[in-house]
């Protein structure tokens, strides 16, 4: 057996809580020395509990170490009814320990790889594995010949001072992150830790910032917003998303067209309005920038969209045109197919207006115009509205900033407007990713609220228009240096297509059992077992797991110096009782307030 003693103070004699009983394929079951004794075990100023559910053990073995986890704890069922109330006075108990097996550590340099490379024998000794190991398995398991110089510290390991969990970039936002967790468990607390440590190096990180709770993080950070958020600091820049950024299935999406008849003229209108914006000359004096077809002849125009680099332009999602001139164009688009002239066909020219196609369209050309003016999509459509957010994103890529701050408070839920502009911010970050922008200085997105943003279709039962373009950043951003870092309360809202692309996850405590089993579904290192822990982590605790760690583990998130302002009501400030005690009378009914008591 190899001289344990000398491994860095891992297997610590007063750590040694029992010895392997029965090896499974996946577990081994533990006979506990001192599972009767009072409480656990105090070493070197840190508690250790010799035997607790939850508990993280290494196994010596002959050739390595076995990384697991305590999952059970129980007594033989014929020495069940031995228990009393004297069994925690020191009276010795026979308990046994399930202990799921979770890693190898090499006993050359302890260094740490996911799988089991051989199973321990009975009578295998089995220890508490102290805090300041666990809190470097992250680091062992990485493969340099050095230490990597950029690590992030997140947290600790059971708030012990000498356990801070620190990862490498690679290993935290390399396949993308995801920091999940119910309302209270400490989410937002995490991604602002996270920011704050990327801002310790030379990152460039983008934060779309749903609820505007970010907006004191300063340090080295530019700040802007798009329509009318509330508290926005003195610095924040308010901007603009010009429509030129949009493609056609954003204004699909937001206009809805429905039935059979309001979806193909409004493609047609859009297809139009790229055309005179081309080719101005096909305009008609009196329509200044719309296509008139009533009763013209089709060669005139088939002519111009049969040119090949007209054509490209038409059938690109991309090509701009004027929106504020579509519900007139549809209008133009609503005639006969063909004229009659003397009362005989004449299938090379249009004929007059249809009414009655028009009357179809009337409810698509209704929400057009309420589009346009809505204060939603003010900072796409209104005047004025500031310098560009696509300006602002290539400023900042380009200067000494870290963090560029993108609040989306300020846009009102109404026609899908903050979903399809988060969409469109995502598409433009991909677009500039595909020419190689970050290659050499990579992007990490934090999406906050991300629920609100992936895996959306918008439309009718007609047509359905998905916004892909963060689904599209998981899949294939990483490849270009942009990678994400999704925030959320409801994992199971975003697609599991997405949640499968994610490296590593930090997730708090989740309470409700279908978002345990989309966590469970998406990341195949976490099984039933590691999942049953999630409902009993504290506020502000995380299990850090996935595909880039396979080995979860437990953290103490630290808390971030700017806190987000994530908190709630403060009742007790605002609800102070300015009225006199209330009396209840012999009946048991509180009595209505006097004229004095309702004045005040």
């Amino acid at each position: 057996m190899t001289n344990v003693n000398n491994l860095d103070g891992v297997f610590e004699p007063d750590l040694r809580l029992g010895v392997v009983s029965t090896v499974e394929a996946t577990s081994v079951r533990v006979n506990l020395h001192k599972a009767g004794s009072i409480g656990g075990s105090l070493h070197r100023g840190t508690r250790y509990g010799l035997g607790e559910v939850g508990e993280f053990v290494l196994i010596e073995t002959e050739l390595a170490a076995l990384l697991g986890r305590i999952i059970e704890v129980r007594l033989p069922e014929s020495e069940r009814l031995e228990v009393s109330r004297e069994t925690g006075d020191g009276v010795s108990v026979n308990a046994l320990a399930r202990v799921q097996l979770l890693g190898t550590v090499a006993l050359s340099d302890l260094s740490v790889t996911a799988g089991i490379a051989s199973h321990p024998r009975l009578g295998d000794r089995v220890y508490s594995a102290p805090d300041t190991f666990l809190a470097s398995v992250a680091l062992r398991m990485e493969r340099g010949e050095k230490q990597p110089e950029v690590t992030l510290k997140i947290g600790t390991i059971n708030s012990a001072r000498d356990a801070d969990v620190r990862l490498t970039p690679e290993r935290l936002f390399g396949r993308h992150c995801a920091v999940l967790g119910a309302t209270g468990g400490g989410k937002s607390f995490t991604v602002s830790r996270l920011i704050e440590e990327c801002l310790h190096f030379k990152s460039k990180v983008i934060l779309i910032d749903a609820t505007g709770e970010y907006r004191d993080l300063n340090a080295h950070t530019s700040h802007v917003y798009l329509g009318t958020p509330t508290g926005e600091p003195s610095t924040a820049t308010k901007c603009a998303l010009p429509y030129s950024g949009f493609t056609e299935s954003d204004f699909l999406a937001l206009f809805e067209p429905a039935g059979k008849t309001q979806g193909p003229k409004l493609r047609a209108a859009i297809r139009s309005l790229r055309l005179v914006k081309k080719v101005p000359r096909l305009t008609t004096a009196g329509k200044p920038g719309l296509l008139v077809r009533a009763n013209r002849r089709k060669q005139e125009i088939l002519s111009e969209e049969a040119k090949p680099e007209i054509s490209r332009l038409l059938d690109d999602p991309t090509s701009p045109f004027d929106p504020s001139k579509l519900a007139s164009q549809i209008q133009e688009e609503c005639v006969w197919e063909t004229a009659f002239v003397n009362r005989v066909p004449s299938p090379d020219q249009w004929g007059d207006y249809d009414g009655n196609t028009f009357s179809y369209c009337m409810s698509l050309l209704t929400r057009i115009n309420g589009v346009l003016v809505s204060k939603a999509l003010e900072c796409v459509f209104g005047a004025n509205q500031g310098p560009s957010i696509t300006e602002r994103i290539d400023q900042f890529l380009e200067g000494s900033n870290r963090l560029l701050r993108i609040s989306l408070e300020g846009i009102y839920f109404e026609f899908s407007a903050r979903e399809i502009i988060a969409n469109a911010l995502g598409r433009y970050l991909l677009q500039k990713a595909r020419t190689g922008a970050f290659r050499k200085r990579p992007v990490v997105v934090f999406v906050d609220e991300a629920h609100n943003f992936l895996g959306r279709n918008l439309g009718g039962e007609d047509s359905q228009y998905r916004l892909d373009a963060f689904e599209l950043i998981s899949k294939e951003g990483r490849k270009y240096g942009l990678n994400l870092c999704l925030a959320t309360q409801r994992p199971r809202d975003i697609t599991e297509g997405v949640l499968s692309q994610i490296g590593t996850l930090i997730v708090h405590r989740l309470t409700n059992d279908k978002d345990r089993e989309v966590v469970e579904r998406a990341c195949g290192e976490i099984d039933g077992s590691a999942a049953a822990f999630l409902p009993t982590l504290e506020p502000g605790e995380a299990a850090v797991v996935g595909v880039d760690f396979p080995i979860p583990l437990t953290v103490k998130i630290n808390e971030p110096s700017t806190r987000p302002a994530s908190q709630g009501a403060q009742f007790q400030a605002y609800w102070t009782n300015s009225l006199p005690a209330v009396r209840v009378n012999a009946s048991g009914d509180v009595p209505p307030p006097s004229s004095a008591q309702r004045t005040k």
